[in-house]
Order: C-alpha cells, then sequence, then structure tokens
C-alpha cells in the first residue's frame, strides 16, 4: 500500500465507525467490466461484483450513458410529488418479464430490505393476516423487520433486539448438512413437506400472511433447493391460501443464466423482490405481484422519498436490454458451465472443498476440514480471501459459518481473466494445505 492508500486507510478509521466491515483495504479510483482498479494503480480481478450488483459490469457504457442523459433532464421530482415515464416504462418491464401469467403491477424502492419490507406490508394487509414464515440461514436485510427474517445472528443481529414480532422460522433445503439426517432424492422432500407440520406445531396458516424464501439463498451460503423443493412448497401455500414471497435481491438479472432464479423451479410467485443487479450500481429495488394483492393497500401507504429515482430506474431499463438482447444471460450460462468445471476439478485435488453447489455462475464451495464430520473450515476460508486478495483476486466468504467461498464475477468477465483468476484461486488453496 503507498502513502495515499494508509492516508485514506487513517481517514476511514478516524472518521468511519467500526460497524461496517470492509472485506479488503483498497481504495476503488475506477472499475470496467470486471476489473478494479485501485488508488495506488494496482489492478485486481473482481469476483465479488459489489455483492452481485453489477451483473453487466462496472461503468458498462451503455447504463453510463443513460444515467448522464438522465441527469442532464432532471435528478429528482419524488415520484408522488410529480411522476415520470421511466418509473412506469420499468414497471411495466417487470410486469410482463417476472414469472406468472396474470395481471401484474410493481412499486420501486431502494434497497432489497426496502423491497422485502415492503412485500410483507402488502402480504399482510392483502390477507389481513399478521405472521410470516421464513427460513434457516436466510437474508432478507438489515432494516428491523428484514433483521428479524435473517437468521445467522453474528454480526447482523448481535446486540439490535428486540426483534419483529410474528417471525416463525423453519429448516431450509440445506441438503449438505440436512436437518432431518436425509438423502435427496429418498429424503422425499421432507424440508418442503415439513411446512405442513410446521402450520400445526408453530403457527397456524389462518394466522399466516406468507412464506418467505430466497430460491437460493445468498449470504446464507449459496445453499440451493434441489429440483421439486419450491413445487412442493408452492403447492403446500396454495393449500393452505398463504402467499410465498421470493425474495430475488441476489439471484436476479441473470445472476443464475436465467433472468430469474426460480424460472428454473418453474413456478409463479405471489410476489417478487429484486434490487442489487437491478440498476447496476444504482439504489433501486423493485416489488412485483399479483394485481390484486399489489392493489390492496390504501392510498399512501406505501413509497418513499428516493424510491424508483429517475436516474436508477433508466439505468434498470439498460440493464433489462442488455440483459435480454445482446446475449448476457447465454454468456452466463457459459461462465456457469465454465467455473463449475473448474471448481469441481478442484474439489477432486483439495479435501478442504466439501461440496459444490448453486445454479449457472451463481456458484460457491463449502469449506471443510474434514469431510466424513463436515467440520466448517472458517478460519481457512477467512485466510483464503486475504491470500487471493494480496495476489490480486476479490472474493467473498459467506454462510452462517462463514465458510463458505461464492463467486458473484460480473457476466461480462473475459474468459482470460476468468481463467487467472480461477488460477489464482486454486494457488491460494493449494497453499492452504501446505
Amino acid at each position: 500500500m503507498t502513502d495515499r492508500g494508509r492516508e485514506l486507510l487513517e481517514l476511514r478509521n478516524k472518521h468511519i465507525p467500526q460497524g461496517p466491515f470492509n472485506v479488503t483495504t483498497a481504495f476503488i479510483r475506477e472499475a470496467r467490466g470486471a476489473k478494479l482498479i485501485d488508488v495506488d494503480g494496482r489492478e485486481l480481478i473482481d469476483f465479488a461484483g459489489g455483492i452481485g450488483v453489477v451483473n453487466v459490469g462496472h461503468c458498462h457504457p451503455k447504463v453510463v450513458e443513460a444515467i448522464k442523459d438522465q441527469a442532464e433532464k432532471f435528478i429528482h421530482t419524488c415520484f408522488h410529488v410529480a411522476m415520470y415515464e421511466p418509473y412506469l416504462e420499468l414497471a411495466k418491464r417487470l410486469n410482463e418479464l417476472t414469472p406468472g401469467d396474470f395481471p401484474k403491477m410493481t412499486m420501486f424502492a431502494n434497497s432489497g430490505a426496502e423491497a422485502v419490507e415492503n412485500a410483507v406490508k402488502i402480504a399482510r394487509y392483502a390477507t389481513n393476516k399478521t405472521s410470516i414464515i421464513c427460513f434457516d440461514n436466510a437474508f432478507h436485510g438489515r432494516t428491523l423487520l428484514t433483521m428479524s427474517l435473517t437468521s445467522k445472528v453474528k454480526p447482523y443481529k448481535l446486540g439490535f433486539g428486540p426483534f419483529a414480532p410474528e417471525i416463525y422460522r423453519m429448516p431450509f433445503a440445506y441438503c449438505y448438512r440436512c436437518t432431518f439426517g436425509l438423502k435427496y432424492p429418498d429424503c422425499d422432500l421432507a424440508c418442503a413437506s415439513y411446512l405442513e407440520h410446521f402450520f400445526i406445531s408453530y403457527v397456524a396458516p389462518e394466522n399466516t400472511a406468507a412464506v418467505v424464501a430466497e430460491p437460493i439463498q445468498g449470504e446464507g451460503g449459496f445453499i440451493t433447493p434441489p429440483p421439486g423443493y419450491f413445487q412442493k412448497l408452492y403447492e403446500i401455500c396454495k393449500k393452505y391460501d398463504v402467499l410465498l414471497i421470493i425474495d430475488e435481491v441476489q439471484s436476479a438479472m441473470g445472476r443464475t443464466g436465467t433472468l430469474f432464479a426460480i424460472e428454473h423451479w418453474g413456478i409463479e410467485p405471489d410476489i417478487i423482490t429484486t434490487a442489487k443487479s437491478l440498476a447496476a450500481g444504482m439504489p433501486l429495488s423493485a416489488v412485483t405481484g399479483r394485481k390484486e394483492l399489489m392493489e390492496k393497500p390504501h392510498v399512501g401507504g406505501l413509497g418513499g422519498t428516493y424510491g424508483g429515482n429517475p436516474i436508477a430506474c433508466r439505468a434498470a431499463l439498460e440493464v433489462l436490454d442488455i440483459l435480454l438482447n445482446d446475449g448476457l444471460l447465454d454468456r452466463a450460462k457459459e461462465l456457469g458451465q465454465k467455473i463449475r468445471s473448474r471448481l469441481e476439478e478442484m474439489k477432486e485435488q483439495y479435501e478442504i472443498i466439501g461440496e459444490v453447489r448453486g445454479i449457472g455462475p451463481m456458484l460457491a464451495i463449502e469449506l471443510v476440514r474434514d469431510r466424513e464430520t463436515k467440520e466448517p473450515a472458517t478460519d481457512e476460508a477467512k485466510k483464503l480471501v486475504q491470500m487471493c486478495y494480496e495476489k490480486g483476486l476479490v472474493i467473498l466468504s459467506c454462510g452462517n459459518f462463514g465458510n463458505v467461498i461464492r463467486f458473484l464475477a460480473p457476466l461480462v468477465i473475459s474468459d482470460d481473466d476468468l481463467d487467472k483468476g480461477l488460477s489464482i484461486l486454486e494457488e491460494c488453496i493449494q497453499n492452504l494445505h501446505k
């Protein structure tokens, strides 16, 4: 680190509290595609993507141009005060693109947590029921309500209680560490069927507004349910007149090779939340749901000053065009095959990799000290993140034990940078064994 880097780090430590965690000590000067360049001129390959925010890459030219164009016209009016076309256009497109052959409506907010919170508000209002069911290993945000929905205690919940009431948590489809001690497919999806038992022992369906789930759990460790899981969960929800809210904040916008991850299970959720890569780094989130649900809350019951900012909406419209018209979804599928192939090869060589999981390029490896006991390799994962950073690769750990390495590289990454990044990863994993 140069004098400039050290100077900035000192400023950070002097003026910013320790609460906002930093994965690296880098201060970025510019970013393009899947590359970061820090103030010291050091180039980094980005396998983090701003935590899944820049699927179309850093500073995509079309997104930058849209932002510039809108900024020169007007930056903010507040949609509640004076409306504008980008908000309408984006809502229309999301209503058309989200799964479900039924009329839909969309509202916008700023963050993933806001989207989930609004989805819960809508579900409660529309059903006149208060209880919400969520899952082990879930991450839905850091506001009071979404922190209550989030599973991991430290660092997200420790010391921040009391939490929101009427939140109930049940096991998720974590096949590698099955709560029920079973194996797929012989388990007959016991984790999904358990919802019916849950309605008897923990919270009645007559009181339950919605089940909230991530298609692939993000911060929880990229835990990926098997085929049939969401279909069964959906059927049970319908049987008992309970809404299904799918949180696509991290998994949407091409991250799994499809626009929405839930498409892999072929179901039509009642409400879907999106954020992160929706606007390529601009703060924007969306709640899209069945028209009859979205229309229930009274006038003035939903919204916010900055929600659906015109610049963010313009950026999101470009993101959708790039994903759908520039072949980026096909590229995502190709990347997924390349990354999985390399990770599976590494698993064959290195005992520390207990499992490779995910869909498309939304992949992760779970690190364990022993494949038989599956003891989490938490310290090793932390060390791996640092080792990769020192060699020019930015990666992220996640999972309740902090022992999962997730891959969120922008979908525009070149083959050369991808190969180089994976080689750095493998070299560092090899060094962990020495």
